[in-house]
C-alpha cells in the first residue's frame, strides 16, 4: 500500500478507524458543521473503495463501509514517508529535530525512553 489520503479522505477513515463501521449517514454525523452534502460523503466513500482503503457489504437498502487498511498500517506508511522525505531516512535525525526545535519536555522524553527500553528488553 503506497497510497496517500486527501484531508477529506483522512478524515473520513478516522471515522471508519473510530467506529470500525458506518453507513454514510453515520459517517455524516461525526462530521462538525457545516456538514457536507450526502452526496460528496458517498463519493469519497466511493473514492476511498476505488483506492482498497473501504469497502462496503449491504445492510437493507443501503451499504455499510468498513477500513480495509488498519490505522496503525496507514499511520506506519505515512511516518516513513515524512522520515524518507524530510529527515533522509532517519529516525534519530527525526527525533533530533523534534528535541531542538519543539522543546520537547524532560518529562515526555523520559517516557520516550522507558517505551524504548522495555522494547529492548523484550527482545
Amino acid at each position: 500500500m503506497d497510497k496517500q489520503l486527501t484531508k477529506a479522505e483522512e478524515q473520513f477513515m478516522q471515522i471508519l478507524w473510530e467506529l470500525e463501521e458506518a453507513s454514510v449517514q453515520e459517517i455524516i454525523d461525526q462530521l462538525p458543521e457545516p456538514k457536507p452534502a450526502y452526496n460528496t460523503v458517498s463519493t469519497i466513500i466511493r473514492i476511498l473503495e476505488t483506492k482498497d482503503f473501504v469497502a462496503h457489504k449491504a445492510k437493507g437498502r443501503g451499504y455499510i463501509y468498513f477500513p480495509l487498511v488498519s490505522k496503525a498500517v496507514y499511520t506506519n506508511q505515512s511516518l516513513q514517508k515524512i522520515v524518507d522525505g524530510y529527515f533522509d531516512g532517519s529516525f534519530k535525525s527525526m527525533v533530533s529535530f523534534f528535541v531542538n526545535k519543539n522543546e520537547v519536555d524532560f518529562k515526555e522524553l523520559d517516557t520516550i525512553l522507558k517505551i524504548i527500553n522495555d522494547k529492548k528488553t523484550e527482545r
